[in-house]
């Protein structure tokens, strides 16, 4: 889901500088919004660990890369902006990626980062007035959970500030958002759950029938969608 205060604050950036590191690319829909932010001018370099889902995005200004932020050693170019949305809560050797990202910032140049903090506001529906918004707490719980013994740092975002301090980064400004109802909550929610079904099942945290009435509960428009709040967190490297 685009948040779109938080991408536009990246994207102002992306006006100012020539090339740009995307760390943990994703889909093509992102990188060629950025690209034709920088234009012709400019070089954009996508990295994932499986780069596959952006490789629709690669053009003469795009390029396309696997590479894993935490093991891979940084690129050879050095970068007016780089930028990581949803990718260090995910990574265990998150303060290594850190300072591979910083490594890879020209001088002067500015780094961007958007991480969740699911621990900071844990409820999927944060007014459970009824049965079908605690079933919906009950399997974002459960899915939190699922993260945390898989290595997520789920109250990562808000170490974000400090984390840019004790690396030398200048500048620094943050904000945090969450979304309590939004459009895009639906099928974000709808896409999570289908892709975490098999874990949800497994893991005994929700039935069959369970996860199938909170998908018609989501599909209904009765809830009232949050989103695990984001922190953004932008600075400068030193001259």
């Amino acid at each position: 889901m685009t948040r779109p205060h938080c991408a536009n604050s990246m994207l102002v950036v992306c006006h100012l500088v020539g090339n740009l590191w995307e760390v943990g690319g994703g889909g093509p829909t992102l990188v060629r919004i950025i690209a034709d932010r920088v234009g012709h001018t400019g070089y954009v370099l996508a990295t994932d660990i499986d780069a596959s889902w952006t490789k629709e995005a690669e053009s003469e200004t795009v390029t396309v890369r696997n590479h894993d932020v935490a093991f891979d050693p940084a690129p050879d170019d050095k970068f007016d902006l780089v930028h990581a949305r949803l990718v260090l809560v995910h990574v265990k050797e998150r303060e290594q990626a850190l300072q591979n990202m910083i490594s890879s910032l020209k001088p002067g140049g500015r780094r961007v980062i958007e991480d969740a903090d699911p621990a900071l506001q844990p409820l999927s529906c944060i007014d459970a007035y009824g049965p079908e918004q605690e079933l919906a707490n009950k399997v974002r719980q459960g899915f939190r959970a699922l993260l945390s013994d898989r290595g997520a740092d789920i109250s990562f975002g808000r170490k974000l500030p400090h984390l840019f301090r004790a690396a030398g980064i200048e500048d620094i400004t943050a904000e945090g958002y969450f979304p309590v109802k939004m459009p895009e909550c639906i099928q974000l929610e709808i896409s999570t759950i289908q892709m975490i079904r098999d874990d949800l099942l497994n893991n005994d945290i929700a039935s069959y029938e369970e996860i199938e009435q909170h998908l018609g509960n989501v599909r209904s428009g009765v809830l009232d969608l949050s989103q695990p709040p984001m922190i953004s967190v932008r600075g400068r490297k030193p001259q």
